[in-house]
């Protein structure tokens, strides 16, 4: 087969959506499968074939829909700046894979609701189109307005009911919708209207032998003797809940001082999270280590991961730290439920509550043989639960299956 994979964000990148789609790729490919991968480029100044050196500028395209969409034409649209700046986007992603010409695919398997929507109004019908939903945009949207009231945004603004629109259009313009947990399912069944035999579950896979090869690298990044090593691999965004983690953090300083965090990434937010550690006295204790590639040898030094989310899926971060045996301290957030055994694997917290994660901190700390029990466990579920090969004989089938419906 001759396959696409598309997003709407950028590649490469950092995140898990790109490790997916690198992961995905590499086994496909080496089942004898022709792969390509679409997305924005990391300036966003282009939309272009990653592994094919194919680009087109959007400063190209912005003058066709200026003319197309300007207030006079689309008034409805311009009423918002949010709305305009992602519908101008979705379109400049539109016109470029129409100009990439998708008749030469079998398959597209897109990774997003704007890339999804996007492809669909562009394919030729004979392609059989796939839609793996990785989040939710709607309700991160939501969630960012709601915790920033003075953007004047509500429920009722017309830019919250665009982001509803679009995940329901998004995740239900395809043949099959995939996502890896029960949560987000749900969340599309309904929140979002998707309809319901619309939407298959199945977890994420897991490249164990890469990890294994990044895990025996040098890193320049050396554990202070004495001190306990506490990481929080994660873009610094505000859906990730760092600052709920720092604040976690202070409080676990009045209790002991054996341990170090390392906040490994980078993102908008970068300054105001270093400016909160300062003024919470962590200088010593907390390090932002900005974006690195030795994160693998990073959770081999490391006794305890974090992950204090607002709102996410079936992270990446989780699944590796368990493959380095790290015992996981995580909110209650989307799918970590079903990735984190409360009790067993790790510690789960209500989300926002710093106070609760600095205690389940402060207990693995304390409690070294419970702690590395969990590590144990985690481990051992892990190389269970996240199987490539499982994962790859679903998408397979999947594939077959929406090939099936042309």
């Amino acid at each position: 087969m001759k396959i696409l994979l598309a997003t709407h964000w950028l590649i490469p990148h950092v995140g898990g959506v790109w490790a997916f789609m690198e992961q995905l790729k590499k086994r496909l490919e080496s089942m004898g499968h022709v792969v390509d991968m679409l997305g924005n480029s990391p300036d966003y100044l282009k939309i272009h074939m990653v592994n094919r050196n194919l680009e087109v500028a959007k400063a190209q395209l912005l003058p066709l829909l200026e003319t197309k969409l300007n207030a006079h034409n689309q008034p409805l649209l311009n009423l918002s700046p949010i709305v305009r700046y992602y519908e101008y986007e979705r379109y400049c992603l539109e016109l470029s894979a129409a100009y990439f010409d998708l008749s030469q695919y079998d398959l597209i398997h897109t990774q997003d609701v704007l890339s999804t929507r996007s492809i669909s109004r562009v394919k030729p019908k004979h392609v059989a189109h796939v839609a793996h939903i990785h989040g939710c945009v709607a309700t991160e949207m939501m969630l960012h307005y709601q915790l920033n009231p003075q953007l004047g945004i509500t429920e009722s603004s017309p830019e919250l009911k665009y982001f509803r629109s679009l995940e329901h259009y998004g995740a239900s313009s395809c043949d099959i919708t995939v996502t890896s947990t029960h949560w987000m399912k749900d969340m599309l069944i309904n929140e979002f209207a998707v309809p319901q035999g619309q939407v298959t579950v199945f977890q994420y896979g897991f490249d164990v032998k890469d990890f294994a090869v990044k895990s025996k690298r040098s890193t320049t990044i050396r554990r202070p003797e004495g001190k306990k090593v506490i990481i929080c691999p994660a873009r610094l965004v505000f859906v990730k809940g760092i600052n709920v983690l720092i604040s976690a953090l202070a409080q676990l300083k009045k209790i002991r001082q054996d341990w170090v965090c390392w906040i490994v990434g980078d993102g908008e937010l970068r300054t105001e999270l270093e400016e909160l550690s300062l003024a919470l006295g962590l200088q010593q204790e907390v390090a932002f280590l900005g974006r690195r590639d030795d994160v693998p040898a990073l959770l081999q030094q490391s006794d305890i991961f974090a992950h204090p989310c607002l709102q996410d899926n079936q992270p990446y971060s989780v699944v590796e730290a368990q493959f380095a045996g790290l015992p996981a301290v995580v909110s209650n957030a989307g799918g970590l439920p079903e990735m984190v055994d409360h009790g067993h694997t790790g510690l789960i917290s209500p989300v926002g509550d710093s106070y609760t994660l600095a205690l389940h901190m402060a207990f693995l700390l304390q409690n070294e043989k419970v702690r590395r029990e969990f590590g144990r466990n985690a481990k051992a579920w892990a190389q269970h639960h996240w199987s490539m090969d499982l994962m790859m004989g679903r998408v397979l089938d999947v594939y077959e299956r929406a090939l099936s419906m042309k």
